[in-house]
C-alpha cells in the first residue's frame, strides 16, 4: 500500500452477506412492492439464511475449534466474528417476522388471503379442521415418548417438529413427561380451507396449527401441557476426499445420504416454548443460547411461498413479464439457418429480458442437423426437468458424439447432477466430472460442425447456469458466436476436462485456476500505471461477490493512482470503499430488485481501446484458485457497447434499487431529487416488446 489507512482493510464476509439480505428484505418493507411479491422478499430471506447457517456458520464453528485465536483479515478472531454474526442475524429474523406479522399478513387479509388460526375458528371451522386433521394428518404422525427404550429420535435437517409435554400414566404403567412429534416430509405446510367455511377468497391453515389444536388426540389418557414447534437447521457441506475415492459419484452418493443429519447449527423454536423444554432441545443438539432463535410465526418462513403462487391475484404481483427472442431467433429457422445467423457475427442475449429461447433452438439445431459431428457441453445447475438435457440425450441417442462435463460437487443440486450423469451415460454420451479439486464452473457449449470439407466451430458462453428456469429471474449475458479464437480455446479447456496433458496456452479467454486471476491484475495495473502517466483511465466492475485480497489491494492501489473505480457487488463485498487513503476513488453499490443480478462483468478503459470481459467467475478465491471458470471477450463494438450501456451506464443512473456502500460496511439507500430510474424497469422497456 502506498498509505497508510484505518485497518482492517477487509469487511467480515459474513456480516457483509447479512447485510445483503437486509437490503433483500428491504425490499419486502417497501410499500411500492407488489404485496405478495412483499410475502415472496420474506421467504427468500429465509431461505437465504437456512443455507447461511448450513454452510457460512457451519463454517464459523468449526473455525471456533480448529483455530480459535487466529485474526482474520477483518480483524476478528472466530468467535469475535461469531457473536457478531449471531446478533446481526437475530435482529434481522426479528425484523422479519415484525413485517410479516404486523404488516404483511393484515394487508393480505384484507386483500381476501388469510392464514386462520386455531384461537379463531368458529364451531364449523373447527369441525373442518378436525376432521382434517383426523382423515389427512393423523394417520401419519408416529408420537414418540421419550424413554429408555425411545430415545431422542433422529431429527432431520430443517424438518418441522413438535415437542410436547405430557403428564400421566400409559397403559403399560409408564409415566409421562415428553414426546416428540415430527411432521413427514409428505404432509402439506398449508392446508387450503374452503372459501364457504372461510368467507375469504383464498383461506389456509398451517399445519402447525393442526397439530396444536388435535395433537392431544395421539396422547389418549394422558394431561397435555402444550404444543411447541420447533426445527434444527444441520451442518450441510458436504467433504469428500476426491484424491482419495476411485469413483467420485459413487462416493457423493454415500456423503448425501448423511447430509441430513449433519452437526447442528440452529435451533429455531416457539416463541411459547417453555424454558425447561428450550434448554432440553438445546442439550440434545449441543447448542446455546445464541444458536437458538425464538419466533413468532412458523419456523420455516419459506414454506410460506406457497401463498404467493397459488392466490390468482395479478394485482398482487409484479407484472407478467414474457421475455421477447430477438432477431434473428424471433423466427423459426432450419438448423442450416441457425449456424449460418451465427456464422455472420456474434449475437449477445440478456437475460432475462430477452428469452433464453434462442440458445435451446441452438442447441436443438445442433442435435437435429446431420452435418454437426459432435456437441460439448459443462453443466453446473439445469434442474430436474431440463429441455436442455433432454436435447444432449436426444442427440447422443442420435449418434453424435456428446460429451458433458457435469460438475457433481454443484451446492445443494449434486443429487439431480448425478441423475442425469447416469441418463446421459446410458444414451452412449461421454460423461466427466471435471478436474480432482477443482469445481467446474465455466458456462459453455462447443458445437462441431462439418462445413465444406473441414470442421468449423460453433458456441454458447455465458454468465449464468443452463437452467431455463432461472433464466426467467436471474440477470445473465450469453454470447453466441462462431469466433475462432475464441471456439479454438473453448476446445482447449474442454481437453484439458476429459483428457491428460500439460496447460495449453489460450488466445482470447481467460481461464481459472491458469490466467484469470494473473490477468485481471494486470489489466488492473495497466489502468494504474495510466492513471500515474496522467493519462485517462477507468475500472467498471459487476458481480456477485468481492473477496480475494489480492484483486482487492490492487484495486486499493489503483484507488490511490487516481482511477476511478465502480464496482457493482450484488452480495458479499470485503473491500471497503471510499476510505481516506486507501479507496476514496472507489464506489460500491448493490442493486436489489426484481430480478437477481447475477451476471458478472469487468470493464477496463485500456487506452481508449475498453477491453471487455463477460465470466462465469466472481472476484473469490475459490473463483480464481479452485474452479475452472472462464472470462471472454466481446469483441464486436455494437454488442461491447450495449454491454457497457446495459451492465453500468444505466446501473450507475438507478436511483430505486441501488444501495451505496459507506466506508465502514454499511449500505444506504441511493436516492436522487431528479427522475426516478429503475434499472430492471428501464431494460424491460427497451429490450421488451
Amino acid at each position: 500500500m502506498t498509505q497508510k489507512a484505518v485497518e482492517p482493510w477487509f469487511l467480515n464476509r459474513e456480516l457483509s452477506l447479512l447485510k445483503f439480505n437486509e437490503r433483500v428484505l428491504a425490499m419486502a418493507e417497501n410499500p411500492a412492492t407488489p404485496l405478495l411479491e412483499r410475502l415472496r422478499y420474506v421467504c427468500i430471506v429465509s431461505s437465504n439464511l437456512d443455507e447461511f447457517f448450513e454452510i457460512r456458520i457451519s463454517s464459523l464453528k468449526a473455525q471456533q475449534l480448529q483455530t480459535p485465536n487466529l485474526v482474520g483479515s477483518d480483524g476478528l478472531t472466530p468467535g469475535e466474528a461469531y457473536a457478531q454474526v449471531q446478533e446481526a442475524t437475530h435482529a434481522l429474523v426479528a425484523r422479519q417476522y415484525d413485517l410479516l406479522n404486523d404488516e404483511i399478513l393484515p394487508r393480505m387479509e384484507r386483500e381476501g388471503i388469510t392464514l386462520h388460526h386455531a384461537s379463531e375458528w368458529n364451531e364449523a371451522q373447527l369441525q373442518w379442521a378436525h376432521a382434517t386433521f383426523t382423515r389427512d394428518v393423523m394417520p401419519l404422525l408416529t408420537p414418540i415418548g421419550l424413554d429408555p427404550a425411545h430415545p431422542f429420535p433422529r431429527v432431520y435437517n430443517k424438518s418441522l417438529n413438535f415437542i410436547v409435554p405430557l403428564s400421566g400414566t400409559d397403559a403399560f404403567g409408564r409415566k409421562a413427561s415428553i414426546a416428540i412429534v415430527q411432521a413427514p416430509r409428505a404432509l402439506p405446510r398449508l392446508i387450503r380451507m374452503p372459501s364457504e367455511l372461510s368467507g375469504h377468497e383464498d383461506s389456509y391453515v398451517l399445519l402447525t396449527s393442526l397439530m396444536r389444536a388435535f395433537v392431544g388426540e395421539l396422547f389418549p389418557g394422558m394431561t397435555m401441557a402444550g404444543c411447541y414447534q420447533w426445527r434444527v437447521t444441520r451442518n450441510s457441506d458436504l467433504y469428500v476426499d476426491e484424491e482419495e475415492v476411485t469413483n467420485l459419484r459413487l462416493a457423493l452418493q454415500g456423503e448425501l445420504s448423511q447430509r441430513n443429519f449433519g452437526l447442528a447449527v440452529r435451533l429455531e423454536i416457539d416463541k411459547l416454548t417453555p424454558p425447561d423444554l428450550e434448554a432440553f432441545l438445546q442439550r440434545e443438539f449441543s447448542l446455546g443460547p445464541s444458536d437458538t432463535y425464538r419466533v413468532n410465526g412458523p419456523v420455516n418462513l419459506s414454506r410460506l411461498m406457497q401463498l404467493c403462487n397459488v392466490a390468482d391475484r395479478p394485482s398482487l404481483l409484479f407484472p407478467t413479464y414474457r421475455a421477447p427472442v430477438p432477431a434473428p431467433f424471433d423466427r423459426t429457422l432450419d438448423p442450416g439457418e441457425m449456424f449460418d445467423a451465427i456464422a455472420a457475427g456474434d449475437h449477445l442475449l440478456h437475460h432475462p429480458y430477452q428469452s433464453f429461447q434462442p440458445v435451446i433452438d441452438f442447441l436443438t439445431a445442433a442435435a437435429l442437423d446431420p452435418e454437426v459431428m459432435a456437441i460439448k457441453q459443462t453443466i453446473y445447475r439445469t434442474g430436474e426437468d431440463s429441455e436442455l438435457m433432454q436435447i444432449l440425450l436426444a442427440a447422443a441417442r442420435a449418434g453424435k458424439e456428446v460429451t458433458v462435463v457435469v460438475e457433481l460437487m454443484a451446492r445443494f443440486d449434486e443429487q439431480t447432477n448425478i441423475n442425469w450423469a447416469a441418463k446421459l451415460e446410458e444414451v452412449g454420451a461421454h460423461v466427466v466430472y471435471g478436474v480432482v479439486g477443482h469445481k467446474t464452473h465455466a458456462k459453455m457449449a462447443l458445437v462441431l460442425r462439418r462445413e465444406k470439407g473441414r470442421l468449423r466451430r460453433y458456441a454458447h458462453l455465458g454468465t449464468g447456469n443452463y437452467h431455463p428456469r432461472t433464466a426467467r429471474l436471474y440477470t445473465d449475458f450469453g454470447l453466441l458466436t462462431a469466433d475462432p479464437a475464441i471456439c479454438e480455446d473453448m476446445d482447449k479447456v474442454f481437453s484439458q476436462l476429459t483428457g491428460l496433458g500439460a496447460r495449453r496456452s489460450l488466445k482470447a479467454l481467460l481461464q481459472s485456476p491458469f490466467s484469470m486471476h494473473d490477468g485481471m491484475v494486470a489489466l488492473i495495473r495497466a489502468e494504474a500505471r495510466a492513471a500515474r502517466e496522467g493519462k485517462k483511465s477507468r475500472i467498471m466492475a459487476k458481480m456477485n461477490s468481492l473477496l480475494e485480497a489480492g484483486v482487492i489491494q490492487e484495486l486499493y492501489e489503483a484507488s490511490q493512482a487516481g482511477v476511478k473505480i465502480d464496482l457493482i457487488v450484488r452480495g458479499v463485498c470485503a473491500l471497503r470503499a471510499g476510505v481516506p487513503g486507501l479507496s476514496e476513488n472507489i464506489r460500491v453499490r448493490s442493486i436489489v430488485g426484481r430480478f437477481l443480478e447475477h451476471s458478472r462483468v469487468f470493464y477496463f478503459y485500456a487506452q481508449g481501446k475498453e477491453t471487455v470481459y463477460l465470466s462465469s467467475a466472481d472476484w473469490m478465491d475459490r473463483n480464481f484458485f479452485r474452479r475452472v471458470e472462464i472470462a471472454f471477450p466481446i469483441n464486436d463494438k455494437a454488442l461491447k457497447k450495449r454491454v457497457i450501456d446495459e451492465a453500468f451506464t444505466y446501473a450507475l443512473r438507478d436511483n430505486q434499487l441501488s444501495w451505496q456502500q459507506q466506508p465502514d460496511g454499511n449500505f444506504t439507500r441511493v436516492r436522487s431529487r431528479g427522475t426516478p430510474f429503475s434499472l430492471h424497469e428501464y431494460l424491460i422497456e427497451r429490450l421488451g416488446v
